[in-house]
């Protein structure tokens, strides 16, 4: 009987239907999300989490030959065997702890251009790590008794950065000051070794010219002398 086998039926033909289904299929594994219409997802829907199921099954077997025939079902369902190994060897991890709903569908705002027909994405539900905690709603006097610390902190943060900075400052200028005194103790005792030289250098003209006028006086005492005898 054929009861309750009319849904879905797309406008098409059984062996255009299959394929079309099996290729939405190999794209959903592959990408994670596609876009289409509304019908076409409605239609995969059924289909890829009945592969999920497979795939799963397939994960918790122990016997190496049931495992084949699983992947060998999906096979000749998608047709595609890349596709069925990264279904079977990689996303069947994700969907481990979930029992049904592997996808969701949303219908989107903006119809098709031409034809006016309504799109949708289809994705797979990711596994969720734990619900959040609920974080407890503060009082509104907690809050503006927490504000003023806060403006303290930040208060104190400034005030802290400034000191920083002026002792930063003060470092530099020591550091000048310090470099000054030392350029103008270099500078003194350069001026005093050159006085020191010039001095030196006076003292020996003044022995030169003391030896040349006794040189002098010596000459003409002989002089004198010779002419007293004469």
């Amino acid at each position: 009987m054929r009861h309750r086998k009319h849904n879905h039926q797309l406008g098409v033909k059984s062996a255009h239907r299959i394929s079309l289904i099996a290729n939405l299929s190999c794209a959903l594994i592959e990408n994670g999300r596609i876009k289409t219409t509304l019908a076409k997802a409605r239609a995969l829907r059924p289909a890829i989490e009945k592969l999920i199921t497979l795939a799963k099954k397939a994960h918790l077997a122990e016997d190496v030959a049931q495992k084949l025939h699983y992947r060998r079902l999906a096979i000749a369902r998608i047709r595609d065997k890349k596709a069925v190994k990264k279904l079977f060897d990689e996303l069947v991890e994700q969907f481990a702890n979930r029992n049904g709903g592997y996808t969701r569908i949303y219908k989107l705002a903006i119809p098709r251009l031409g034809d006016a027909a309504d799109m949708a994405l289809i994705e797979f539900v990711e596994e969720s790590s734990g619900k959040k905690p609920k974080k407890k709603k503060a009082s509104k006097t907690k809050q503006k008794v927490e504000a003023p610390e806060e403006k303290n902190e930040s208060q104190d943060s400034h005030a802290e950065k400034a000191a920083e900075t002026d002792a930063q400052s003060k470092a530099s200028a020591e550091d000048a000051e310090t470099a000054e005194d030392a350029e103008t103790a270099e500078d003194a005792e350069t001026a005093e070794d050159a006085e020191t030289a010039e001095d030196a250098v006076t003292a020996e003209e003044a022995e030169t010219t003391e030896e040349a006028d006794e040189e002098k006086t010596s000459d003409n005492e002989e002089v004198s002398e010779e002419e007293d005898k004469k």
